[in-house]
């Protein structure tokens, strides 16, 4: 029953795809008035994120972000649709990359790197980032999905341009190889999901909020001494974005635990306050609360 599912969406959304990105807005429109008016999707996780995440803004300023957060969201799933029949050249033109020499001095270096992201704007066009790279491996990392009919399909949008997907739980057999070989390899990560409750080991705060965070990327930087860069996305127009790769830090050797997850929280709420329609309300990043001791 799942396949036969799974195989009529992919079909209609096939179809629906091949028309202008024009005219599938009009459709993420509709689908904008289905999903907040109608279905209501989520309307009360995100509206709770948001009075716990700008408690100085008004109820009228929240409202605001509110619905351009759905009409955004509504966006990122009509474009996701869209790169099932994107050219390269459609897709750099739609997501433009404003220093994309920085792989260039890392590979003269002889250096492999992470580069780290959060959900916000259209991550799944990121799928960009592998056409700007003329010399590394690009290996993005990915929890896989419950549907493995559903994954399979993200494994083979996400990997269109190049990238090569690894599992969380095979990351670092995969760091291994690419040194063994002396393949310099760029790893692509999103690192604000929320850890299993029984795997946190660290909590900050986040948006005026206690937060679990996922501290796996930066030991394995540490470990192998690997340099972390900020992927850090702006929403220009409707289906136009530029993104930039930012050094957090070039050298990892011997940081202190935790410095680098840190960094990295602190320049994604930045990032989000300056867009905060552009980041993923809907998602419950706060559902693990910490024990309080004592």
């Amino acid at each position: 029953m799942k396949a036969i599912f799974f195989y009529i969406f992919y079909a209609i959304i096939w179809v629906i795809s091949l028309l202008p990105l024009r005219v599938l807005y009009l459709l993420s429109d509709i689908l904008y008035l289905f999903a907040y008016h109608i279905v209501k999707y989520r309307r009360k996780v995100v509206a709770m994120n948001l009075a716990n995440s700008f408690p100085d803004k008004s109820d009228k300023e929240r409202k605001e972000i509110e619905k351009k957060f759905y009409r955004n969201l509504c966006d990122i799933f009509i474009e996701s649709m869209k790169s099932i029949h994107f050219s390269d050249k459609q897709l750099m033109k739609h997501m433009h990359m404003e220093n994309p020499e920085v792989f260039e001095k890392l590979y003269e270096e002889n250096k492999d790197a992470f580069i780290v992201l959060g959900h916000h704007c259209n991550w799944e066009w990121l799928t960009a980032i592998p056409l700007n790279m003329k010399k590394h491996k690009p290996v993005s990392i990915y929890k896989p999905l419950a549907n493995k009919y559903f994954d399979r399909l993200m494994i083979k949008l996400r990997s269109s341009t190049g990238a090569t997907m690894v599992p969380t739980a095979m990351v670092l057999r995969e760091i291994i190889k690419n040194r063994n070989d002396n393949r310099r390899t760029l790893y692509m990560s999103i690192l604000d999901q929320t850890p299993p409750k029984e795997k946190i080991t660290y909590w900050t705060t986040f948006l005026n909020q206690d937060t679990p965070v996922i501290t796996g990327t930066e030991k394995l930087a540490i470990k192998f001494g690997m340099p972390v860069y900020f992927l850090s996305i702006h929403k220009i127009k409707r289906g136009y974005y530029n993104f930039a790769v930012e050094p957090l830090f070039e050298e990892t050797k011997g940081l202190q635990q935790f410095v680098i997850t840190e960094a990295f929280t602190r320049r994604l709420e930045a990032l989000i306050i300056s867009q905060p329609e552009c980041y993923l309300w809907s998602h419950r990043r706060w559902k693990h609360k910490r024990v309080k001791e004592g």
